[in-house]
C-alpha cells in the first residue's frame, strides 16, 4: 500500500472511531454542552467578540492554542490516530485558555466580560466538571505521541496574533464535529468534521 493510501486509510478509521465516540455520550452531558451551544450562537460572537472590540484588534496565544478543524484532521491521519477522548481533552483546554486570554485584556467593566465572557467561562467550567464525572482520567494510559507532543510543547512554540472572534468561532466548530451525538438531531445531513460544511451556512 502506497503512504498516501495509508494516510487516508488512518484518516478514515479516525472518523469512524469520532462516529462511534458519537454513540456514547451521556444525555446529561449533551445538556451541559448544548447550554455552551446557545452561548456561542453566531450572533453574540459577532457582537461581543468583534463590534465591541477595534478594527483588526488581535490578541495574543501560544501556537498550539489555536485548535480547529483542520488541526484534527491532521491528527487523525497520523499513525496510531487519537481516541476520541484526546481531542475531546484538547478542545477543552484550548477554549478555556482562549477566554482566559481574552478576560486577561479586557477592563473589569468592558460589556463582553460583564455581559458574556465571564458567563461562558462560568459555562465551561461545569461542562468541565461534569465531563471529567463521566470521563474518569486513566492515568496509566500512554497517549498517542501526536497528543503527547502537542501538550509537552503547549506554550513552549511561541505566540501568534488572533481576532478574539476567531477564537469562539474554533471553538464553536471543533465542538460541533467532536460531540456530534449531541447535535445530531438539528441536521443530520451535516458532517461537522468536514472544514467546508460552513459554506453557505449563517449560522456558523
Amino acid at each position: 500500500m502506497v503512504p498516501s493510501e495509508c494516510r487516508l486509510l488512518r484518516g478514515l478509521l479516525g472518523f469512524i472511531c469520532l462516529l462511534a465516540m458519537c454513540i456514547s455520550a451521556s444525555p446529561d452531558l449533551c445538556v451541559s454542552l448544548r447550554t455552551v451551544k446557545d452561548s456561542l450562537n453566531v450572533t453574540s460572537r459577532r457582537r461581543y467578540m468583534k463590534m465591541n472590540f477595534p478594527i483588526n484588534y488581535t490578541i495574543q496565544v501560544h501556537y498550539e492554542e489555536v485548535f480547529r478543524l483542520r488541526n484534527i484532521t491532521q491528527l487523525l491521519m497520523e499513525e496510531g490516530p487519537p481516541e476520541p477522548r484526546d481531542l475531546q481533552e484538547l478542545w477543552l483546554h484550548t477554549s478555556k485558555e482562549g477566554i482566559k486570554r481574552v478576560l486577561r485584556v479586557l477592563p473589569e467593566r468592558h460589556p463582553t466580560r460583564r455581559k458574556y465572557l465571564s458567563n461562558l467561562e462560568d459555562l465551561f467550567r461545569d461542562f468541565e466538571a461534569l465531563y471529567y464525572q463521566k470521563n474518569k482520567k486513566d492515568e496509566t494510559r500512554e497517549l498517542p505521541e501526536s497528543i503527547q507532543n502537542i501538550w509537552d510543547n503547549m506554550g513552549e512554540n511561541g505566540w501568534r496574533s488572533v481576532t478574539p472572534k476567531s477564537i469562539l468561532d474554533n471553538c464553536y466548530r471543533t465542538m460541533l464535529c467532536l460531540f456530534k451525538d449531541c447535535f445530531q438531531n438539528e441536521n443530520d445531513n451535516i458532517n461537522y468534521c468536514d472544514p467546508n460544511w460552513r459554506k453557505g451556512n449563517q449560522t456558523t
